[in-house]
């Protein structure tokens, strides 16, 4: 019967992945940071942000309200919907990883999409605990070691509108979640919540309009996981 062997970290397919993930995804603290500052966000603010918030979709949803003219309340409520799959990957990822006691606050923090894709792409306990760990913490590192760059690079940019930054928060929004799209229902979902916004726009308050196709888009995610649940 052959025994299982630990590959050093070098050699492991999931420390590797998860570098990769982490550095391709740390980048885009850039664009939150200047994009946090042309919201009209302090440094402090955008760092507390990456720090505690910690999941991009959110992030950017919130600083995008803003830019749009909503409030506070509005940009949180819109956050807050797309941060929900988060508690539905940490459900799966604690009966995956097995995190000793002392360390399910640390993993419940990091367990974002990336952390989570990356834990379920790799082959053995082993290798899928390296893939969330590495992936998780490295994300969690760059993202708001380069959030703190970008906001620099903001507030040295003076005027948001002069260079274009107002509206570029929905493209940053995009750009992120464009590789979720691939299979058809995440497309069916991003296709939904655009109509969603779109009929609210004209007679919405600023804000409400995302407020609302994240919900609708939340909604949508949990029923259809239900009822793939129910189906096994």
């Amino acid at each position: 019967m052959p025994v299982a062997t630990t590959l050093p970290l070098r050699d492991s397919p999931g420390f590797r992945a998860g570098i990769s993930i982490a550095v391709a995804v740390g980048l885009y603290g850039i664009s939150f940071g200047a994009l946090a500052i042309a919201a009209g966000l302090t440094t402090l603010q955008a760092m507390a942000l990456s720090a505690l918030m910690f999941t991009g979709g959110s992030q950017f949803a919130f600083i995008g309200v803003l830019s749009g003219g909503g409030s506070p309340g509005a940009a949180l409520g819109a956050a807050s919907l797309l941060g929900v799959r988060n508690g539905v990957y940490g459900v799966q990822m604690n009966a995956l990883i097995r995190p000793p006691k002392r360390l399910k606050p640390v993993a419940a923090h990091v367990t974002i999409d990336e952390s989570a894709a990356t834990a379920l792409g790799q082959e053995g306990p082993t290798e899928r605990r390296r893939g969330f760990w590495t992936a998780g913490l490295g994300v969690f590192i760059l993202w708001n070691l380069f959030t703190l760059v970008g906001a620099l690079v903001g507030e040295t940019m003076g005027d948001p509108n002069a260079w274009g930054l107002d509206g570029a928060a929905v493209a940053a929004f995009l750009g992120l979640l464009w590789p979720h799209l691939k299979k058809r229902e995440p497309a069916g979902i991003a296709v939904a919540g655009a109509l969603v916004t779109a009929l609210c726009v004209p007679w919405a308050p600023a804000g409400v309009p995302i407020l609302v196709a994240a919900l609708v888009a939340t909604t949508i995610t949990l029923w259809t996981g239900r009822g793939i649940r129910s189906d096994r």
